[in-house]
């Protein structure tokens, strides 16, 4: 019995310190933190990554993060508890836009196919005053190598290091987790939904996953209630972005199947539909 208590309470604590992290955040850099330091690049990165440590815990468990070692390839933060890792890329700006300069190409590329691939906070911050405009946090289980897109020319005197920009156009609404919008904090309860609702994700392979993933991106286009016409409408830029699959239609229909199964849609009649999430 003294055991079943002591895991109720660790329970009820770790529900607090998920509950209760982002309520105190503070939406404003330390500018202190970052004393001593030169480079316009290294001091944002200095003053990024210290207020991401104090008022953001692990998505995950509600943790607090730690630092990782600097240039530790695509890691910045891990869980000392449940093992998640974060990398954090951060930008001038009111919001994230299409997506954030990234690092090395052929190190991106390896390190999402990882079996330990990271999550990855996206922070658009306001220089004027360091005010954090936007947090987003885009799930591992959301990241493939089609987002990793490759810049045109390598870097100079190096003709094969190519850098890279994470691009999240095509990414579904669902893999955009907002933490800060337009300045402003966003419910931890809602947070913990969306990070929830699609951990189902992280048991497809890559194949499967990349097709879920596009699907769930046509379905951010459709209203809440829609046909299956109306989905088949994407069947050509579908083909285009899976050209080996002859039978576009039938994958349609199978995702469907999949993400109803997930309660993420429902049939309400043949050929109808609604989302459910």
């Amino acid at each position: 019995p003294r055991l079943v208590r002591g895991k109720k309470r660790a329970s009820r604590t770790a529900r607090h310190r998920r509950s209760g992290a982002f309520g105190l955040m503070n939406l404003y850099f330390d500018p202190a933190q970052a004393a001593g330091y030169k480079s316009r690049a290294q001091i944002v990165r200095v003053l990024s990554e210290h207020w991401l440590k104090a008022n953001v815990p692990c998505i995950n468990c509600g943790s607090t993060l730690q630092k990782t070692e600097n240039n530790s390839r695509v890691k910045d933060f891990i869980c000392p508890d449940c093992q998640e890792n974060y990398e954090l890329k951060s930008k001038e700006g009111l919001s994230i836009g299409k997506g954030m300069p990234d690092g090395a190409y052929n190190t991106m590329l390896a390190r999402v196919q990882a079996e330990d691939n990271p999550n990855f906070f996206l922070l658009a911050y306001q220089r004027s005053d360091y005010r954090v405009q936007q947090l987003v946090l885009v799930p591992k289980h959301f990241v493939t190598v089609s987002m990793i897109a490759p810049r045109r020319n390598a870097l100079k005197g190096r003709d094969n290091y190519l850098m890279c920009d994470l691009d999240i156009r095509e990414l579904p609404e669902s893999g955009k987790i907002p933490l800060v919008t337009a300045g402003k904090a966003i419910d931890p309860a809602h947070i913990q939904k969306q990070w929830q609702t699609h951990l189902f994700l992280r048991q497809q392979k890559a194949e499967k996953k990349g097709w879920l993933l596009a699907i769930l991106h046509c379905l951010d286009q459709l209203p809440a209630q829609f046909t299956l016409a109306q989905l088949y409408a994407f069947s050509d830029k579908l083909q285009k972005q899976f050209p080996d699959n002859h039978h576009i239609q039938a994958k349609i229909r199978q995702q469907l199947q999949i993400l109803r199964d997930q309660n993420l849609i429902e049939f309400s009649a043949r050929g109808q539909y609604r989302k459910m999430a």
